[in-house]
């Protein structure tokens, strides 16, 4: 149960420190691998290897080898969670749960963690990036109202885990987030968290 948990990262990357959130939070042993993602170091036959896809975060526990940042959130919430919390056992909630991961799959991705990498790293930029994190934003805020959490109300998920990374990063792609005051103390609720382990920010555009 002490053997570190390998975890290949890229330290800018919000779908790998997930994971690494996730296993600081469960108290997992964790060794990080950095991957040169500009060395194209993921694309070598060594880490394809390990995830064909060409991309981290991938974890290697014990013989078991995962790729796919929810996947991993999932597979490490049943595994060294007994007690459920973090993807907990009723129908209704784990589907709740799966909704945001879908979430963050999708709009999340292909909004603010988009306007983020085309920032970062002088790319071009989908114009309906930002537009689409405003919305999402509009849309958890909006779900926030009376509520701590985003799939229960009385403790976080990997639901929260799964969607905060690229969220508390979103101003690195130029999306602020002060029109959001519910969904910032949810970020802070998260950061309170015994456990938690930010990710490393990049200067900010002018914009944000």
């Amino acid at each position: 149960m002490n053997k570190p948990i390998r975890l290949y990262r890229f330290a800018l990357s919000g779908h790998a420190h997930r994971v690494q959130l996730m296993l600081s939070l469960l108290g997992r042993p964790t060794e990080l691998v950095d991957v040169d993602l500009m060395a194209a170091e993921q694309k070598k036959p060594e880490f394809l290897a390990r995830n064909p896809l060409g991309q981290v975060p991938v974890i290697e526990d014990g013989d078991f080898t995962l790729a796919d940042s929810n996947a991993i959130l999932v597979y490490l919430a049943l595994t060294y969670d007994p007690h459920r919390r973090w993807l907990p056992q009723p129908a209704t909630t784990q589907a709740e749960v799966q909704r945001w991961l879908g979430v963050a799959a999708g709009p999340l991705a292909a909004g603010a963690a988009h306007a983020r990498f085309a920032t970062l790293f002088n790319r071009p930029v989908n114009p309906q990036a930002q537009p689409t994190a405003r919305q999402l934003f509009g849309v958890v805020e909006n779900h926030l109202d009376g509520r701590t959490w985003l799939a229960t109300h009385d403790h976080p998920t990997i639901a929260d885990v799964a969607m905060y990374s690229y969220t508390a990063h979103a101003p690195e792609g130029g999306i602020s987030l002060e029109p959001y005051p519910r969904l910032r103390a949810w970020l802070q609720r998260i950061e309170a968290l015994p456990g938690f382990v930010g990710m490393q920010r990049s200067p900010l555009p002018a914009a944000a």
